[in-house]
């Protein structure tokens, strides 16, 4: 429970009401948005009083007031494809500073998937009934402020309809660039994916930012997987060092679905990322894997929940840490099996690696169990192996050299599972760099 709030200023009611002027809705959207800054008037930013934010203080950002501006960046297609990857060059989606850019985006290879502005298929009557449905279900505002911050003031974002048993072939990216032509600039991208009935597909979103100004990203990332779909879906976080990042992300599986998600932050100088999902029809299964690299003056916090609702589901989660300097991670991990929730399989594993003996984490696996047939094994801290590296430096490799082969071979356990060639080949690159970029100071 909060027990202390940071109060939003008067700034954040006047753009809220600027912005329902300037993009009036319909009925039911208009209750949801202002239900939503109702709470977050209530709420604010979270503060370390509250439980679930103990480790992680956002009192700097609610000081600088970041404001959430209508800035329309200026843009081109050459600009944006920079961030696409060739496995997704015609169907790469765009979104700048939370807006939908279709003119930015490559679409060509979706065949049957529908991608259309959120806002705008609130109102689309092909869309309207799913998007009431599902917007605002499982990514709830009423006891987080930041989800009600970017609930308010939903007057764009991106909404991706897979419909029954198709399966994309080509991976879907989504793409969210922040342009800091404006300091203090908050973007509040908000996105709802609907996977239909055995459908299938690849999902990768991408966070990254064109200039150096500090910014904060609060973005809320909503699935819905209806029985028997499957989704794997790579999330890569790779702010500007300046940034603030806190992103939601909630996923409802329906009945015999499968959800398979990787987590990648590597950028920002403050990140955070919800990730939850709810099993609440039988034979459903999800994948919930993550890796943090954490330099010098970096924080990065990390927070799951999987709710088992109902017999026969199989959730597993392996989240990796990467920490050098006086870099600052958190780990806190929930797996709650209800009542009733018999035959259940979770296993949820945290692992970390400290580089510096100035780096920290705070690791608290979690669990509440009130069924049979659960495993978990529990967060560990640790340094490298002494045993390996002395059997590599047995073989002629120099210990630098040797730190670096096991920390790459310990981020790749995370790495390895992405089917995406170039974004595997990607992230290795990142992490070696930041390896040798370690080893550069030291020399």
């Amino acid at each position: 429970m909060v027990t202390e709030l940071a109060k939003p200023q008067n700034n954040y009611q006047s753009a809220f009401q600027s912005m329902r002027k300037a993009k009036p809705s319909v009925a039911w959207v208009e209750l949801v948005r202002e239900s939503a800054m109702d709470r977050f008037e209530v709420l604010g930013y979270p503060t370390v009083k509250d439980e679930e934010w103990k480790y992680t203080n956002l009192a700097s950002a609610a000081k600088e007031n970041f404001l959430p501006l209508a800035v329309r960046a200026d843009l081109t297609v050459e600009d944006a494809n920079r961030f696409s990857y060739p496995e997704t060059a015609a169907s790469h989606v765009v979104l700048v500073n939370g807006e939908f850019r279709p003119e930015l985006s490559q679409t060509n290879d979706l065949g049957d998937v529908v991608v259309l502005d959120l806002f705008n298929a609130t109102t689309d009557a092909r869309y309207s009934k799913i998007v009431r449905d599902d917007l605002a279900r499982s990514a709830t505002y009423h006891d987080q402020g930041l989800t009600a911050l970017n609930t308010a003031f939903l007057q764009s974002g991106l909404f991706v309809l897979i419909p029954k048993n198709v399966a994309l072939k080509t991976p879907l990216q989504i793409t969210y660039i922040t342009d800091t032509g404006a300091s203090s600039q908050m973007t509040l991208p908000r996105v709802l994916v609907v996977a239909e009935e055995n459908s299938s597909a690849k999902l990768i979103e991408s966070f990254v930012a064109r200039g150096e100004q500090s910014y904060f990203t609060n973005s809320v990332v909503e699935v819905v997987l209806k029985d028997g779909a499957r989704l794997q879906h790579v999330r890569l976080q790779r702010e500007g060092r300046n940034a603030i990042h806190v992103g939601t992300t909630s996923a409802e599986l329906g009945k015999g679905s499968s959800y398979n998600s990787t987590a990648i932050n590597l950028g920002a100088k403050l990140a955070r990322h919800d990730v939850s999902v709810v099993m609440d029809h039988e034979g459903s299964e999800c994948w919930v894997d993550g890796l943090y690299v954490v330099g010098p003056d970096q924080h990065s916090d990390t927070h799951s929940l999987i709710d088992h609702k109902v017999p026969y589901c199989n959730s597993h989660q392996l989240y990796k840490g990467i920490l050098d300097g006086n870099g600052r991670a958190v780990f806190n991990g929930k797996v709650f099996v209800r009542e009733g929730a018999q035959k259940t399989d979770a296993l949820q594993t945290n692992k970390n690696l400290l580089l510096s003996p100035q780096a920290r984490v705070d690791t608290k696996p979690q669990l509440e169990i009130y069924a049979d047939d659960v495993k978990c094994a529990h967060g560990a801290v640790g340094q490298l192996d002494q045993d390996e590296l002395f059997y590599l430096q047995a073989r002629g490799i120099n210990p630098d050299l040797g730190k670096s082969l096991l920390t790459y071979g310990f981020a790749e356990e995370v790495i390895g599972k992405i089917e995406i060639e170039s974004i595997r080949k990607e992230l290795d690159e990142a992490v070696m760099n930041q390896l040798h970029a370690r080893l550069e100071v030291q020399g």
